[in-house]
């Protein structure tokens, strides 16, 4: 499998240290809070989101990122619930979860609105979503992220969200 593949390292791939993007939204979090990381890699967000007193749960369809990332969080003398999923069949439990995390969770299109729609299920009132992603308008750029259109996205795709609170 291309992601067990690519983990397959001693080194992180991504690092060990969190996305900056999350680190700016450390303001929102408070211990105890619910989380749930998707699409976490080898769990360098995940095992932050612990540190910062949260009780995390992490996705991944990688075992052998999952693997590292209990390493990770055992070295950092945190703890984390990890479990290999595939989010194009999710079970997303109904209102889990205060805060859900995707970083770079880049999918098909219908992939996409699966776990949009699953991110609206699993989110208990009041609850949000912190997600960093590129989208289409990236590819005129040349940098960073995938350059296969079909996995980036548009504000359309976020539409799921809004239309699933009505």
């Amino acid at each position: 499998m291309l992601w067990d593949e690519r983990f397959d390292t001693e080194e992180y791939v991504y690092g060990e240290q969190p996305n900056e993007f999350l680190r700016s939204q450390r303001h929102l979090l408070s211990d105890g809070m619910q989380a749930l990381a998707i699409a976490e890699g080898e769990g360098r967000n995940a095992v932050w989101l612990a540190e910062q007193g949260l009780d995390v749960e992490m996705w991944d369809y990688s075992r052998v990122g999952l693997e590292k990332a209990e390493r990770l969080a055992l070295r950092r003398g945190v703890s984390l619930t990890t479990h290999l999923v595939d989010l194009a069949i999710a079970d997303w439990p109904a209102e889990s979860f205060d805060v859900i995390v995707c970083i770079f969770g880049h999918f098909p299109k219908d992939v996409q609105t699966a776990v949009l729609k699953g991110v609206t299920r699993a989110l208990r009132p009041g609850g949000f979503f912190m997600i960093e992603v590129y989208s289409e308008a990236q590819l005129e750029f040349g940098t960073g992220g995938p350059k296969d259109k079909a996995l980036l996205y548009t504000t359309d795709a976020f539409s799921v969200l809004s239309d699933s609170l009505e």
